[in-house]
């Protein structure tokens, strides 16, 4: 038998907060990066590519819940909603190969100072500071509940960072001469790319892999199914994955007692992994006679 719920269709007022977010972002990573080849500021540089890959990734929460709404079709039953993981695990490669030139470069420059102007970084740099606050205000209080509101708040917070990295470089220069903190907090700024680039590309991949979703227990989930009913003997053949971020599903064989009520036991199944575990999309087939891929008597269980 097949169970699914249906997820709640994104909310049009955060919808629209993500698009500004994305075309403020946008429009600041190209003033910071002609910013940046007018100065000769890497600092500058490196935060452009930070906005640039962060602006990608407001880019997929806009368009990501989106495209996974569109219905499935013969070639794919499942429908699209796992552009939205593939096209993080390319942002993320992408980010790492930025965060390796940036690293070289900045190196480069450490023993070789380029000449910089100090009081265009420092302008271009307050100007992208500000446009970063304002979008973090526009986007902090709606991120508690929303997962990808959530996400985008967090590479906003990335992109302040930078921002304000590049203005104490700046400030660093045209006060004390220190060439050498365009560069230094380059490296800082790419460090900060690091560690979101891991993070979505080890995110990203796990899910590509059907990986059971990060915080679950398969043995915990087969535990509850087990005691969710006395009519449930046996559970087996569990697999527990993620099509994309936040929809994950389940498929189960299920041994019931000869007097169980199959209706009753699959409905129990269904709602324990979805109130403990929020499993919208279950398939469970009842082994009557003993499961006819493996012998699994009534009272055993366990994931193969």
């Amino acid at each position: 038998m097949h169970m699914h719920g249906h997820a709640a269709h994104p909310d049009g007022a955060r919808s629209r907060r993500l698009a500004w977010a994305f075309v403020l972002t946008s429009v600041m990573l190209v003033v910071e990066a002609a910013g940046g080849i007018w100065s000769g500021s890497l600092a500058l540089l490196a935060d452009a590519g930070h906005m640039l890959v962060d602006a990608m990734a407001l880019l997929l929460a806009f368009v990501g819940a989106w495209i996974a709404m569109r219905p499935a079709d013969t070639r794919r039953s499942y429908g699209y909603g796992r552009m939205e993981v593939l096209a993080g695990f390319v942002n993320a490669l992408i980010q790492l190969a930025l965060v390796a030139w940036i690293i070289y470069e900045a190196v480069t420059r450490l023993w070789h100072p380029h000449a910089i102007l100090p009081g265009v970084m420092l302008v271009v740099a307050a100007i992208g500071l500000l446009v970063n606050m304002f979008v973090l205000w526009m986007l902090h209080g709606h991120a508690g509940d929303d997962l990808n509101m959530a996400g985008a708040v967090l590479h906003v917070v990335g992109d302040l960072l930078g921002s304000l990295a590049a203005v104490l470089a700046a400030l660093a220069i045209a006060l004390f001469g220190w060439l050498w903190a365009d560069p230094a907090l380059s490296i800082l700024v790419a460090l900060l790319i690091a560690n979101s680039a891991w993070r979505l590309l080890r995110r990203s991949a796990h899910i590509l892999l059907e990986g059971v979703p990060e915080g679950m227990d398969s043995t915990e989930v087969e535990r509850a199914l087990r005691e969710a009913d006395t009519a449930i003997c046996g559970v087996h053949h569990l697999h527990v994955w993620q099509l994309a971020s936040g929809s994950r599903m389940a498929t189960l064989h299920l041994q019931l007692t000869p007097s169980a009520e199959p209706e009753r036991a699959m409905l129990l199944v269904r709602e324990t992994l979805q109130q403990r575990f929020d499993i919208r999309h279950v398939t469970v087939q009842i082994d009557a006679q003993g499961c006819p891929d493996e012998d699994h008597a009534c009272g055993g269980g366990g994931i193969p």
